[in-house]
């Protein structure tokens, strides 16, 4: 029997199955871009420097966490359950507790013992999220080699994310706030402990379902023995996949890009045009693009290629969000509605990227197939997660740098507001280092990431006869 004939035809219930998986992790992961930093800074009034500290450590254990998890899974024996849902399913739970802990305020701390319960809290919930995204990101992979099929699972995996993001970007902004005599809106803690602590049950509801939903498919090649694992010789193969190093930068400034823009849009909203309740409208010109483009990407795909069509929409992104910079210098710069357009035209641009970036993850995860002989899904996958926690953390480390330099005042909020010129220099940073981001990612994968159309079909017809051989 043909591999196709045991590997392809996936389902509709497995891309929802799938896509579930994602919308269970960015349920809680959402809050993070959205809220974590403004509960830091407004609500535990920690300072900025101390919470940049923080980001760094916490980033120098994911370094030792994450590969080490990758390595772990990979050197495991397959159960009946599959090499990669056992684990999704297992850590759940606790994942779900510690997103609701990371946000609860305990009264009458210290600046000092508020920042050593954000150290705990933080650290345990970035360990518990790997326990859950390494495995899940390695299963796509498994669920089925076909090209096309892997399109699809990105699609719908990026369409779960989206629903997974829904309520700290849109629902979350319209509740947990409350107004001051004054008329200044701030973070209400307990509001926001409350709705967490409903997303964590939805959590946990979600990964279950989306474990009982999906298939792993793919076995390991014959010839591979678990017990021959070897980290060291997987890291040498991964360091000659240049297509994968390519793209572990590139998603690295996705992430960096998408969390920052969250964060500075959060701040603007409520700093610049004092309509934090638009904040919401910010995610729907991320994702309305993608729901537009959604029922044309497989024939675009097939016509132009995956790689050729993230290079063109990045390109157009970035052009935009210069012009969302150039925009300071006319009136227009005070209307909100004017900004959202721009960011309209701009999530159109991100929208072929974000859609189908965990395909091109299984691209490069094939090529190291085709490098080493091995399927070593967790420990590539554990990498990659590891440089886009690299993008979290430049986000976070980034933008409480830029407050800093700009002056923001953590206290400010809520007596007298920032100053005029700081909410100046806040549009300027949350426009012109997004449009910078967006054109190194746009050079790096149309110039650097050497996976094209062509190469890929070529690649996958010498690994279908290794198979068949094998």
């Amino acid at each position: 029997m043909s591999t196709n004939a045991l590997t392809h035809g996936i389902t509709v219930k497995d891309k929802i199955g799938y896509a579930l998986g994602d919308m269970g992790g960015l349920l809680t992961f959402g809050l993070i871009s959205s809220f974590l930093n403004m509960f830091y800074t407004d609500v535990l009034h920690i300072p900025l420097a101390q919470i940049t500290i923080l980001m760094l450590v916490a980033r120098v254990w994911d370094a030792i966490n994450d590969p080490l998890w990758g390595s772990f899974v990979d050197s495991r024996k397959p159960t009946k359950r599959g090499r990669f849902r056992p684990y999704i399913l297992g850590a759940s739970l606790p994942l779900a507790i510690a997103a609701v802990v990371m946000f609860t305020k305990i009264p009458g701390l210290s600046t000092t013992q508020y920042l050593i319960f954000a150290y705990i809290t933080y650290i345990f919930y970035g360990m518990m999220y790997t326990g859950t995204n390494i495995p899940y990101g390695s299963l796509a992979s498994v669920i089925t080699d076909d090209g096309q099929e892997r399109s699809s699972l990105s699609m719908w995996r990026s369409i779960g994310a989206g629903f997974g993001g829904l309520p700290a970007q849109i629902i979350l902004p319209m509740f947990v706030y409350s107004t001051l005599e004054n008329g200044t809106k701030v973070l209400d803690s307990n509001k926001l402990t409350l709705a967490v602590a409903v997303l964590a049950v939805l959590t946990v509801v979600i990964y279950f379902l989306h474990y009982k939903m999906t298939v792993e498919r793919i076995s390991l090649p014959p010839q591979q023995n678990q017990k021959d694992y070897s980290i060291f010789k997987s890291i040498g193969a991964l360091s000659k996949n240049v297509p994968f190093i390519v793209l572990c930068v590139v998603s690295m400034l996705l992430i960096a890009f998408q969390m920052y823009t969250q964060t500075t849009y959060n701040y603007l909203l409520k700093n610049f045009y004092n309509q934090p309740g638009l904040y919401a409208f910010t995610t729907v010109c991320t994702y309305l693009p993608m729901a537009c483009f959604l029922p044309f990407m497989g024939k675009l795909i097939r016509k132009y290629g995956k790689k050729e069509l993230c290079s063109v929409g990045l390109a157009f992104a970035a052009v935009v969000n210069v012009g969302l910079y150039l925009l300071k210098f006319t009136a227009l710069v005070k209307n909100p509605y004017v900004f959202l357009a721009l960011l309209l035209f701009s999530g159109a641009g991100q929208t072929f990227l974000v859609l189908e970036v965990w395909a091109l993850v299984m691209d490069v995860i094939d090529y190291h197939e085709y490098l080493s002989g091995r399927r070593e899904e967790g420990t590539a996958y554990a990498f990659y997660s590891f440089t886009r926690k690299l993008g979290q953390t430049l986000a976070g480390v980034g933008t409480n740098i830029l407050l800093g330099v700009i002056g923001y005042n953590v206290d400010a909020t809520e007596t007298t507001g920032q100053t005029a010129e700081v909410v100046a220099k806040l549009y300027d940073i949350s426009t012109l280092i997004p449009a910078i981001v967006l054109t190194v990612m746009f050079v790096l994968l149309a110039f650097c990431y050497k996976l094209s159309k062509k190469r890929l079909e070529e690649l996958h017809a010498q690994m279908e006869e290794r198979r068949e051989e094998a």
